[in-house]
């Protein structure tokens, strides 16, 4: 499937962002434009039932990859600099780099594990049965949120389709990678409610740098945007996505 894509910037480097359940490439607003003021070509992708994209008959992890690199592949000339995912689009972009060999991967709060029993059973009849969110209550369980950010929760809520949470009926595809294919930076919300102490130390045994965020939900780059940014940006300078070491690869 052909997703809707929307691009910003020239620069040299081509990073891809990854949205999670419930969302659109707009959650990526201020992430991509600081992105684009550090020379990179943003490409976000809608994920089918999500945004400007179309909706499909079957939802699940792998579909959503094949339709990100279908869509991704002709727009590439190599490979991409950077992939970055959320949720839901840290596991497709997982997916997605096992195919495309990114230089560098950054995985927000990643949907690389599931709570087991109670727990696990209550988030999916969460996910199943609770309304779409009012602007109230958004801003009140989200107290850090700009009033952009909760307009546009508010908007891709609207356009979301919420078949796709059939998607993850059965939560067995919800693994970390099977291997490290790039340098990759695991960035947690400070409870976080998909990895736990025992999923990020098998990330670091695999060999993925875990930070966690402190004062962070799982959308830890609207809580604290400055802080996500600055870490991100840290990171990156130390592997071959930062300016100098690409100019020395390109040279």
């Amino acid at each position: 499937m052909k997703l809707a894509v929307h691009e910003a910037g020239t620069g040299p480097r081509t990073a891809i962002l990854v949205h999670g359940i419930m969302s659109d490439h707009r959650a990526w607003h201020r992430v991509g434009q600081e992105l684009v003021d550090q020379g990179f070509r943003i490409i976000a992708v809608d994920l089918a039932g999500h945004g400007g994209s179309p909706r499909a008959r079957r939802y699940s992890p792998r579909a959503w990859a094949d339709d990100v690199v279908e869509t991704l592949q002709p727009l590439l000339t190599s490979r991409p600099d950077l992939i970055m995912g959320h949720s839901l689009g840290g596991l497709v972009a997982s997916m997605v780099a096992d195919r495309l060999a990114p230089r560098a991967a950054v995985y927000v709060d990643p949907a690389f594990a599931f709570p087991r029993g109670v727990r696990g059973a209550v988030m999916k009849l969460m996910f199943a049965v609770a309304p779409r969110p009012r602007r109230w209550a958004l801003v009140r369980w989200n107290p850090k949120w700009s009033a952009t950010d909760v307009d546009i929760e508010l908007a891709t809520l609207r356009d979301w389709d919420k078949r796709t949470i059939l998607g993850l009926a059965s939560t067995r595809g919800l693994v970390p990678p099977a291997r490290l294919i790039a340098p990759s930076l695991v960035v947690l919300a400070e409870k976080s409610l998909l990895i736990s102490d025992a999923v990020a130390a098998r990330l670091r045994r695999q060999g993925m740098t875990v930070e966690t965020i402190s004062g962070t939900g799982h959308m830890v780059f609207r809580d604290e945007h400055a802080r996500f940014m600055d870490l991100v940006g840290r990171w990156l300078t130390t592997v071959a996505v930062s300016p100098a070491l690409r100019a020395a690869e390109l040279g």
